[in-house]
């Protein structure tokens, strides 16, 4: 467990694809009063598919690993996969359960790209 542990804190420290796309597809912020935790997503979609995948937000190291590491692992899946992912998605990708306290920490960035497509109907 220690060395999942190691690589979110390694997201959050040197967090991959932080920053904005100029004209996203899709976009939308989101943010967890109970924590502070903010984020916005930003998705370039094409051919059905995520191109590019970034980020911008603030929050603790599990909201901002996590959100590091799942602009890396959306990108090249569909639509249809993004849409389809759910809480267990994100502690197979972070190799930890944060617990229901923390949980919501977790699926933040998730939430948000899953927002960001529904906003783009």
């Amino acid at each position: 467990m220690d060395l999942y542990a190691e690589e979110i804190v390694a997201h959050y420290e040197h967090p991959h694809n932080k920053g904005r796309i100029d004209s996203p597809s899709a976009s939308f912020h989101d943010y967890n009063p109970i924590c502070g935790d903010d984020v916005t997503i930003y998705l370039d979609i094409k051919g059905g598919k995520i191109a590019d995948a970034k980020f911008e937000g603030v929050g603790c190291a599990i909201s901002i690993g996590a959100a590091s590491m799942l602009t890396d692992f959306l990108k090249g899946k569909s639509l249809h996969e993004v849409k389809e992912m759910g809480p267990k998605t994100i502690i197979e990708m972070l190799g930890i359960d944060p617990g229901p306290a923390r949980l919501k920490c977790a699926t933040l960035s998730l939430r948000a790209a899953q927002k960001a497509l529904e906003d783009k109907r």
